[in-house]
């Protein structure tokens, strides 16, 4: 899930295809910076903020989550299918887990969004992947692990409804692999690892990788 990659997806005639981005910000210096970042990278095709987000990786860059940016973020991501990268300078503890179970599977701090960390955001939103910086990550983990803790005690709360194998694929990916990685600890193919992620998410009604993860550590399977 939390995974890198420095090569765009090829087409079917091997060459580089191009990702549709679309940049949003409520500060327009914000969005000419991005977009500035953006434009130097080939694999990039750039969009209006008013173009159709199905299919399309929408980067939103702002100073915080307030309601305003989380309400654009539901809407793009939830009512029109777009891909979601969300570029902030903090996340509260309050916000991460709903930031993540609305979709968005890549965030990036605003100090470290150079073109090429954004770059890597895109390309993994893209590919249906999860990129966390690491800070945010373990948050992630021990915010997840102290909600399921408390429902456990509350409830006498049993785990059911993940098969081994997707428990067994969903541990690696929360600890950072990415699909190759995953493939070869396990000995499964590319293919398998990333039918078993999108047969999980789709029976579930999960949105991403991240998504995933974050039911399977609330659900207290890893």
């Amino acid at each position: 899930m939390f995974s890198t990659s420095r090569t765009a997806c090829s087409g079917s005639a091997g060459a580089p295809e191009r990702i549709p981005v679309a940049v949003h910000a409520l500060d327009p210096l914000l969005r000419e910076g991005a977009i500035g970042q953006l434009r130097r990278r080939p694999e990039i095709e750039l969009r209006e903020e008013n173009a159709s987000a199905s299919g399309t990786v929408a980067l939103l860059v702002g100073d915080v989550l307030d309601e305003e940016v989380l309400t654009r973020l539901r809407r793009l991501v939830r009512g029109e299918g777009a891909r979601a990268v969300l570029v902030v300078n903090s996340l509260r503890e309050a916000e991460l887990l709903e930031v993540i179970e609305c979709g968005v599977g890549a965030i990036v701090w605003r100090h470290e969004a150079t073109a090429t960390r954004l770059m890597q955001a895109v390309l993994a939103a893209a590919r249906g992947d999860g990129d966390l910086p690491a800070d945010l990550l373990g948050r992630l983990i021990s915010q997840v692990g102290a909600l399921h803790r408390s429902a456990a005690g509350r409830t006498g709360f049993l785990s059911s409804g993940l098969t081994p194998r997707e428990v067994d694929v969903l541990r690696l990916v929360a600890e950072g692999l990415d699909t190759g990685e995953v493939a070869s600890n396990l000995s499964y193919s590319e293919r398998t690892v990333k039918n078993v992620i999108h047969g999980l998410n789709t029976r579930l009604h999960l949105r991403n990788r991240a998504h995933a993860v974050a039911y399977a550590l609330r659900e207290g399977y890893i």
